[in-house]
């Protein structure tokens, strides 16, 4: 069974592009057709044993086709909830497929080690059938939205900095700056720039209730467990450079919660525009990810959509880091305006650096270059079908959307494609799904002002 996936708008600069989001809906159409197809569930068991479900189906053959599509769903979820268990309640040969790929000698070793570091648990697949896969288990504790007294936010990203002080959810200073943490090998680098950001906020309070912030990577319970900005630390240093947060945390004695960038997106979305059931996406240095549920809960997923897939091209290009190929990251960051640059005919040096060769797009944007625009109106293609993508994984209706990409005239392009896609392709979740961008400001800032409301004072 040969599942096609062509869209109906190619990306300009991308002509090869194979959306995710077609595959796997002309998949699941064409085993209910056949007659031949079986409840396919899905389970991710994390921290406390929590737990998350994905329901689907698939062919009882598992044919080529089937054993793809199912790994392709594995890795989403994996990357999107978090854990360190992984039930499969299905075909006994898809789950035996499953199991020798996400293995340490299998093609997605990379993910499993990730996984293991991330939860302290060695990862393990379970072979089920789909009554014995365990029900959901979420947190359900809501998080953030705390708007009064005197607080400081920050928000790390692999570029720069940014930090706000913040009275009664009004932000009185903010500043941003510059820094290279992914090439620092000593964690004092690292745990000094944040430090003294928040003293500079400080001063422009009469008092600090308390410090929330935002940062890249994984984080459980206060701890940075994976992240690029970490990348040159030793691994005889890991372990006091992931305790940044707690040791901020003792010396200024006070309530001190820090989350994963993406979440504090979705909570920006959500205090901005005052509205819940929000997936948020920055286009930075990475792509950053988050989710606030229709209850108004953050549910501690993972939530790293840069490795999630999108794009099933074979031939797409792979992420340096994890090796595996179409994943988000290279669509939707300051990486994927590097990739298409070739296609687009722009030539820069070649020791120029991510976020310079992002600023040198935005200037040939603003000059009305046509190279430039087809940049972006190929991320703009992905978007959509991204975005259609998500749905199937998690239930929002409102997307704020923001990051350095998507500053400028190149960002309104970006949505506008993204905009035509959803409403060609996919005419229902058009009618449901609101892209969102903050004011040029907040794009910018934003992350560190909502990141100041997570913390409750006092507690």
């Amino acid at each position: 069974m040969k599942i096609t996936s062509s869209p109906k708008i190619t990306a300009p600069l991308d002509p090869a592009f194979q959306p995710a989001v077609l595959a796997h809906r002309n998949y699941v159409a064409a085993a209910e057709q056949s007659g031949d197809a079986m409840p396919l569930v899905i389970g991710l068991e994390r921290e406390g044993g929590l737990v998350s479900r994905f329901e689907t189906v698939v062919r009882t053959d598992a044919d080529a086709e089937t054993l793809r599509h199912v790994e392709r769903i594995v890795k989403f979820l994996l990357w999107s909830r978090g854990g360190w268990k992984l039930f499969i309640g299905g075909p006994k040969i898809v789950g035996e497929f499953i199991r020798r790929t996400y293995s340490a000698r299998g093609a997605r070793k990379f993910d499993c080690e990730m996984m293991e570091i991330a939860y302290g648990k060695k990862f393990q697949v379970v072979i089920t059938t789909p009554g014995k896969v365990p029900g959901n288990r979420e947190m359900q504790v809501a998080a953030g939205g705390h708007l009064k007294g005197c607080r400081i936010g920050f928000d790390l990203g692999a570029s720069d900095y940014k930090v706000s002080a913040v009275i009664d959810g009004k932000a009185v200073f903010t500043e941003e700056a510059p820094w290279d943490p992914k090439s620092q090998p000593n964690p004092e680098y690292h745990y000094h720039h944040v430090s003294a950001a928040l003293h500079r906020a400080a001063a422009h309070l009469p008092r600090v209730d308390a410090i929330g912030g935002s940062s890249a990577g994984i984080i459980v319970d206060n701890e940075i467990r994976v992240a690029s900005l970490l990348r040159a630390i030793p691994k005889k240093d890991f372990p006091k450079a992931a305790k940044i947060f707690k040791r901020i945390q003792r010396e200024w004695n006070l309530p001190v919660v820090v989350m994963n960038d993406g979440d504090v997106t979705a909570l920006a979305g959500a205090l901005s525009l005052r509205k819940k059931g929000m997936l948020g996406l920055a286009m930075g240095s990475s792509e950053a990810a988050g989710f606030m549920d229709k209850k108004g809960r953050i549910l501690g997923w993972l939530n790293e959509l840069a490795f999630a897939p999108v794009d099933y091209n074979p031939e797409a290009a792979a992420d340096e880091w994890s090796g595996d190929r179409g994943v988000g990251v290279l669509y939707f960051s300051q990486q994927a305006v590097n990739k298409l640059l070739p296609a687009a005919g722009i030539s820069l040096p070649d020791g120029m650096g991510l976020p310079e060769r992002l600023k040198e797009v935005q200037g040939l944007m603003a000059k009305g270059d046509g190279r430039a625009a087809k940049i972006y109106e190929t991320i703009g293609v992905y978007l959509g079908y991204a975005m259609a993508h998500y749905a199937n994984f998690y239930d929002f209706n409102d997307a704020l959307i923001l990051g350095r990409v998507t500053t400028g005239v190149g960002g309104d392009i970006v949505l506008d494609k993204a905009h035509e896609v959803l409403k060609m392709e996919f005419p229902e979740a058009a009618s449901k799904i609101v892209l969102h961008v903050p004011d040029e400001k907040s794009r910018r800032v934003g992350q560190a002002v909502a990141a100041a409301s997570l913390p409750e004072a006092g507690k």
